[in-house]
């Protein structure tokens, strides 16, 4: 698996950008094989009582409701224990304790500490610190300000994978990215595991003011990954095999930019399914706004509850990967179950 190594066996999950073809396949097995397991009481068990030696600090300081959710339930599933801050006024910090003091302090008591915070770049000094320390413990990126949702970039991957099994898989697919690509942390991750994916092609659907950033465009072209800006849903829907669809970032508004976009032209509804791909699937990271009207929860195209699911699967197959117990899942002899 591609992460960081501090000192073996132990390993951060900061970038999505070292993740290659052959890791982001073996990764969506063993959360197959995670997911199957969860859903048979002998499998279920089993899950349980893979790390239960094992401790987690969640430190989300930042809001969250599904990350947060996926991360804890992913620790329950694999009977590791969990411990939480959401609230930075309940920490030491408010005394004055620098925020490495307070990661090492975590790392006295915990085996892998999850962390989101408003700020950009805090999940990669906590690993720098942890680098340098006699007992260092992996750092999970789960959100960093406006720069990058590994985890979540992993589960989309999945997502899709599952979605287009039975149609080759992401190779030569037409993705769309619509709504705020400037600050969503979410499209930035996913669009650096596209390099692992043959003849993908990028379709861009955003507000002028909130196009996708200069750096991830050179990056996308530094890999030769096809892209177009601009689009118009309209136009392009009908030769959609996806459209990733995120809301406007209004929680980093500076002057009450997000009013003034017309979300029709940046929303799928009931109205314009029919212009689909039978085969096409909408997706969301949540949490959602008017970009996607309820109604088209209906349609069997729209995965996104199933991505939010998938999250918890995920991530319990990162802990597993992470803690080295991976070759005890392959080894289970999944038809047992059956």
């Amino acid at each position: 698996m591609p992460l960081t190594p501090v000192s073996p066996p132990l390993f951060h999950v900061i970038d999505p950008r070292v993740f290659d073809r052959a890791q982001l396949d073996d990764l969506c097995d063993l959360t197959n094989r995670v997911r199957l397991l969860a859903k048979h009481p002998d499998g279920a068990r089993f899950l349980l009582g893979l790390l239960p030696d094992r401790r987690a600090m969640l430190y989300f300081v930042q809001p969250s409701t599904r990350t947060f959710l996926s991360f804890s339930n992913a620790c329950h599933v694999l009977g590791i224990r969990t411990s939480e801050i959401r609230d930075p006024s309940t920490s030491s910090e408010v005394k004055g304790e620098s925020f490495e003091d307070s990661i090492r302090t975590f790392s006295s008591y915990v085996d892998v500490i999850v962390m989101r915070t408003p700020d950009s770049g805090k999940a990669a000094r906590a690993a720098e610190l942890m680098n340098r320390i006699p007992r260092p413990v992996p750092i999970i990126n789960a959100g960093s300000g406006q720069d990058q949702h590994p985890t979540q970039a992993l589960l989309d991957i999945y997502t899709l994978e599952r979605s287009f099994e039975n149609q080759g898989g992401i190779d030569g697919k037409v993705i769309g990215l619509m709504g705020d690509l400037k600050r969503g942390r979410t499209v930035r991750s996913l669009c650096y595991l596209m390099k692992n994916y043959r003849d993908v092609r990028l379709v861009m659907i955003a507000p002028q003011q909130f196009a996708i950033e200069p750096d991830i465009k050179a990056h996308l072209r530094e890999q030769n990954i096809s892209f177009v800006e601009n689009a118009q849903l309209a136009r392009v829907l009908p030769e959609l095999d996806a459209v990733y669809v995120t809301r406007m970032q209004s929680e980093w508004d500076t002057d009450g930019e997000t009013g003034r976009v017309d979300y029709r032209d940046y929303s799928i509804t009931p109205e314009n399914l029919g212009a689909m791909k039978k085969t096409a699937v909408i997706m969301h990271p949540l949490p959602r706004g008017p970009e996607i009207h309820p109604a088209v929860d209906d349609d069997p195209r729209a995965v996104y509850w199933r991505q939010e699911r998938n999250g918890m699967w995920m991530r319990a197959a990162i802990l597993v990967k992470l803690f080295q117990a991976d070759g005890l899942v392959r080894n289970f002899d999944l038809s047992a179950l059956q």
